[in-house]
């Protein structure tokens, strides 16, 4: 089982490596949530139209752009209480060769499934991460008030997990061992995407204006799987999964469609977005092909096909960017320095390696106009589909140019005697003065 342990070390190692989860929001608007505000930049990327709001041809600020990120990290657990303890009891009955009568390998291999089945229904590691292409977006403001908007980023996700199977006895001779294909499973994809947007004022009257907007966002997405049987004692069973976390993948590139409104007033704005109205969708690479495999890459490949025969995985898998409606509104003051803000989302999607999300945020943010003193915006958010984890958000701007934010989950986990988030989630980005 110390291949357990190291899997698990080596996957948190290289995925962390990796620049924002890929349903999770850019930078600020972790903590703003999907309402536009023209004094976050990052906001631009939550709906459609809200390139419009980002100039103003009057002022002269025609051109909007990013210079560094945000690049943001994040993770986040399953219940890992007491997991060493549980790894080692798994060890010690697994590894045990000489178990003396039937009685004696029963009581072991019903121990073993108890811890099992424990830790594969609870325990899991999920790390993201996101980063902007230096400069971007970039937002261009018309004279005629249209906005065009190139937008370029690079993100990871990857989550990893136990499948568990039935622990049985095998004989020889006189003495019992136990034996199961049990095994380590990770999903990945990195997805590397190119936006291109208009938004419009569609309607003017004296009480507000509407901004309609579209949206195409080119994905090159990259979508693997890696399997391990626990009880491989193989010498090259690490290797063989190391290398399939990078060379076990499928790429393949298609286009998702974002359309957006939003009604703008002088103390308060509406907006919905539709996105993926297209609904593209991308392969993973496929498992169970064992012909010409020897040593681990063998045992793996034949747990997988008996996994596939359990239902408990798929040996060809398809991603799809399901369609995700978001309504959100905010209340502001005139200049938009405060703004108390929400936004909803009406159905819950799936990201790549199969959690749900369906986010419910608010936040109260100030922005400064002095160049010395700090904006700062406080928020919650609660995942009302999947982990259901809900966090408190806060992020501080600085020179009205750097922006940092944190996100921390008020969902705990023990770990080794010690309570930790479940999740917790940092950015840092720099962009033009607002």
């Amino acid at each position: 089982m110390k291949i357990y342990i190291s899997m698990f070390g080596a996957l948190f190692s290289s995925l962390t490596l990796a620049a924002m989860p890929v349903y999770l929001p850019v930078g600020s608007s972790y903590t703003l949530s999907g309402v536009i505000n023209p004094r976050a930049l990052s906001t631009s990327l939550s709906n459609p139209a809200a390139p419009y709001l980002m100039g103003s041809v009057s002022s002269g600020q025609n051109v909007r752009l990013g210079l560094l990120g945000p690049v943001g990290l994040s993770y986040e657990l399953g219940k890992v209480g007491n997991l060493t303890d549980k790894v080692d009891d798994l060890e010690s009955l697994l590894n045990r060769t000489d178990y003396q009568s039937q009685a004696e390998v029963d009581a072991a291999i019903a121990k073993a499934n108890s811890i099992v089945s424990d830790v594969a229904n609870t325990t899991y590691i999920k790390v993201a991460g996101s980063s902007q292409i230096p400069f971007m977006p970039f937002i261009y403001k018309t004279n005629t008030r249209g906005a065009f908007i190139v937008d370029a980023s690079a993100s990871f996700l990857g989550r990893a997990n136990v499948l568990a199977d039935d622990i049985v006895a095998e004989q020889t001779g006189s003495t019992y061992k136990v034996k199961s294909d049990t095994s380590f499973y990770v999903k990945k994809a990195t997805d590397l995407r190119l936006g291109l947007g208009y938004s419009q004022s569609v309607l003017r009257t004296n009480y507000g204006e509407l901004i309609g907007g579209v949206k195409a966002n080119l994905h090159r997405i990259s979508l693997g799987r890696s399997l391990v049987v626990l009880t491989d004692e193989n010498d090259d069973a690490s290797k063989v999964f190391t290398d399939s976390l990078f060379s076990d993948q499928h790429a393949s590139s298609n286009v998702g469609i974002d359309v957006g409104a939003i009604w703008v007033s002088d103390h308060y704005q509406l907006g919905a977005t539709i996105a993926n109205i297209n609904q593209p969708k991308f392969d993973y690479a496929d498992l169970g092909d064992c012909a010409n495999l020897s040593g681990s890459a063998l045992t793996s490949c034949n747990a997988a096909v008996l996994f596939a025969g359990k239902g408990k995985l798929d040996l060809s898998e398809t991603y799809q960017m399901k369609t995700q409606s978001t309504i959100d509104g905010a209340i502001t003051s005139r200049n938009r320095q405060w703004i108390l803000a929400g936004s909803y989302d009406l159905n819950s999607v799936k990201d790549p390696v199969g959690d749900k999300y369906r986010w419910a945020v608010a936040s109260l943010s100030f922005f400064s106009d002095n160049l010395i003193a700090p904006g700062f915006r406080v928020g919650y958010r609660e995942n009302l589909a999947g982990s259901q984890l809900k966090y408190v958000t806060g992020g501080l701007t600085f020179f009205r140019r750097l922006n940092l934010d944190v996100a921390v989950s008020t969902g705990t986990t023990e770990y080794n005697g010690h309570s930790i988030p479940r999740s917790a989630y940092f950015s840092i980005g720099y962009d033009m003065a607002f």
